[in-house]
């Protein structure tokens, strides 16, 4: 099955073709260039958009506004191209990158998601000699080897959340509507209302 797998999560975009299990290409980005990268993407592996036959998107936990990027290209390119979608969670994403390593991702304001929720940097338990990765662990990497965090060094493919992994977990595919955001923390506009 041929896959196009996106993920604008984190600060960093990625972005996949993957037939089966081979990676046709992949590339690395901003969220606002997440349309010519899929162009790009197709046009390296000699693909068109009607070759597509399953989307997988990136649904977080992140940046509201990446996460809100991700799924509303997801939900146009389903419906323009009848596709069905599957939602991976950014953290299993960045998990399958580096096996055996706690996801960390910076949830901005003080705060990382980690699997289970979204805490502090000094509220988070630490295996001490367990491999961490993420943005948060590049973050918070000073405080996190304080306690016994082990931190691939930076610049380090590991500390992204790679397409090629949300094809390679995607499972339930279904229409994109249904497809639903993984927000662990209210989203700062409604912060406001409280």
């Amino acid at each position: 099955m041929l896959i196009l797998a996106f993920d604008t999560a984190t600060d960093v975009a990625t972005s996949a073709l993957v037939d089966d299990a081979e990676v046709l290409g992949e590339r690395t980005s901003r969220a606002v260039t997440l349309l010519e990268d899929v162009d790009a993407l197709l046009r390296q592996a000699g693909k068109r958009t009607s070759d597509v036959e399953a989307l997988a998107v990136g649904v977080g936990p992140g940046s509201f506004t990446g996460v809100r990027i991700g799924l509303a290209t997801a939900r146009g390119l389903a419906l323009a191209l009848d596709l069905r979608v599957a939602g991976v969670s950014t953290l299993e994403a960045l998990a399958a990158g580096a096996p055996g390593a706690v996801p960390v991702i910076d949830a901005r304001r003080g705060e990382v998601f980690v699997p289970g929720g979204v805490l502090a940097p000094d509220d988070f338990e630490v295996e001490p000699g367990r491999t961490h990765v993420g943005s948060g662990a590049v973050r918070y990497r000073e405080l996190l080897e304080a306690a016994g965090a082990e931190i691939p060094p930076d610049p380090d493919e590991r500390h992204l959340p790679r397409a090629r992994f949300h094809a390679r977990l995607a499972r339930d595919f279904r229409p994109a509507e249904e497809v639903e955001p993984l927000y662990l923390r209210v989203p700062d506009a409604d912060r406001t209302r409280i």
